[in-house]
């Protein structure tokens, strides 16, 4: 039988293992998902909202325990992996919330009267919604996907990253202990090719995708003549633009907390920088400073707040990056002998700010998805927007400025998914949350998600007399 396992970056131990569904409990979840779904959609909305809750009352209760897998499984040091648990609740609960208001996104649509006719537009369920995510925020982008699922009456498969396969089983847990009717949510664990042969089958109605640009393609691939929907959350390289008039201190606060926590493995981590010339020597002198002040360490040690990337392979991938832009001619910031951990062939990497940098070289324009961060003056914020525009990817931008309009105008102008002013590297519940480019399609979270969970059905009555 084959089985994954999660090998911990703390130590290259194996974590955890688990063996893969075989084929027939494949089929089997399948079967009991579809039939579970059409009690499931009957149930009503309050119903599905309470559950929900409760579901996310229980994780909170095992905030700790979670915080720990979390920190074995992928590496966040243990100090920051529990705020995953309050990120969860913090969207689970919004979107509970949304879709039981009177005037939400589930409820019928209701059309100016006309005589004779009574007419009206509801959403449906689509059916099972099979949801693929990713180790890197492994409850926050499973539960983006799965809570609007099952609120809007959908069942639910998860197939988790084989770095953290635990994540999908305490989420189903979570809900079973609290009631939710057997086969409205389950998990399977999967290789690559058996999650893509579910999407080829056709035996699910909606994927929702969380991962590479090559993983998205594959999908939308697989979902090719099946007249699925898919929803894709894919790369990002995601810039950041200090104006002149931005507070200085709260900048380089903000960016440098947005570059280097979770060790940049951020889909909407800062990953490039760009800020005005009168600030920027000023800028990366502050920046060198914080940055410095990260403890390299195990992720189980309390005082950690950086800990290691997920593999030694992603480490080394990012250190080639640094080090081709360097021979390049980019000036690097850190001397990653004063991170003692840091070793080339190791998951334990030092962070880098690199300055003299440009669009060709790979570090500003490849996704790096580590604790990077090159940074370039620029005169004016027209060049700074097309240097933020100039990426194969778009999923958010974010803005330094105390001057709001000047900031919209700019927003306008970007070619994202989400603008941000003053802050970076957060999601929203009532926001959309989407990419554009090669950053994805679909959208998850707000009111607007729940479209991509439904399908409308128009009523088209005619009243006799």
């Amino acid at each position: 039988m084959q089985r994954l396992q999660c090998i911990s970056p703390i130590d290259n131990s194996v974590y955890t293992e688990r063996p893969l569904a075989t084929a027939y409990e494949i089929q089997n979840a399948l079967s009991r998902a579809e039939g579970a779904q059409l009690s499931w959609k009957q149930v009503p909305i309050a119903e599905r909202a309470a559950l929900v809750r409760a579901a996310v009352k229980n994780l909170q209760q095992k905030k700790s325990e979670l915080a720990l897998e979390i920190c074995w499984q992928m590496g966040r040091p243990v100090a920051y992996a529990g705020g995953e648990i309050d990120g969860l609740a913090e969207r689970a609960l919004y979107m509970a919330d949304l879709a039981e208001s009177a005037d939400g996104p589930l409820g019928d649509i209701q059309l100016p009267e006309k005589a004779g006719f009574r007419r009206f537009i509801r959403r449906e369920p689509l059916g099972t919604a099979f949801v693929i995510a990713p180790w890197n925020y492994p409850y926050l982008t499973a539960i983006n996907a799965v809570a609007p699922a099952l609120l809007a009456g959908n069942s639910v498969i998860l197939k988790h990253s084989a770095q953290t396969p635990l994540c999908a089983e305490r989420l189903v847990e979570a809900f079973s202990e609290v009631g939710l009717p057997q086969g409205v949510f389950q998990y399977l664990h999967l290789d690559h090719r058996d999650a893509e042969q579910i999407v080829i089958n056709g035996s699910v109605q909606h994927v929702a995708f969380t991962g590479s640009v090559a993983g998205g393609a594959a999908m939308e691939s697989a979902a090719a003549g099946r007249f699925l929907s898919v929803g894709l959350e894919l790369g990002g390289k995601d810039p950041a633009y200090v104006r002149a008039d931005a507070d200085l201190e709260h900048a380089v606060a903000s960016v440098v907390d947005g570059a280097f926590f979770n060790s940049g493995q951020s889909c909407c981590g800062i990953e490039r920088l760009y800020v005005h010339h009168t600030l920027f020597d000023e800028f990366v002198l502050r920046a060198a400073a914080l940055i410095r002040n990260y403890r390299l360490g195990r992720p189980d040690d309390t005082a950690t707040t950086l800990g290691p990337m997920v593999r030694a392979g992603a480490a080394d991938f990012v250190r080639d990056q640094i080090d081709e832009a360097v021979a390049q001619g980019a000036v690097a910031h850190i001397d990653g002998g004063e991170f003692e951990l840091d070793q080339r062939g190791s998951a334990y990497m030092a962070p880098q700010l690199l300055t003299n940098v440009n669009h060709n070289m790979r570090v500003m324009s490849e996704e790096s998805f580590g604790p990077v961060l090159g940074v370039m003056p620029v005169a004016d914020d027209n060049e700074a927007l097309a240097l933020m525009n100039d990426s194969e990817y778009g999923l958010t931008a974010a803005i330094y400025s105390a001057d709001e309009d000047a900031a919209l105008s700019l927003g306008d102008g970007l070619q994202t998914g989400t603008v941000f002013l003053n802050r970076c590297d957060y999601l929203d519940p009532a926001l959309a949350w989407t990419g554009v480019k090669n950053s994805g399609r679909g959208c998850t979270l707000s009111g607007v998600g729940f479209e991509h969970l439904t399908r409308p059905k128009s009523f088209h009555f005619k009243l006799v007399p």
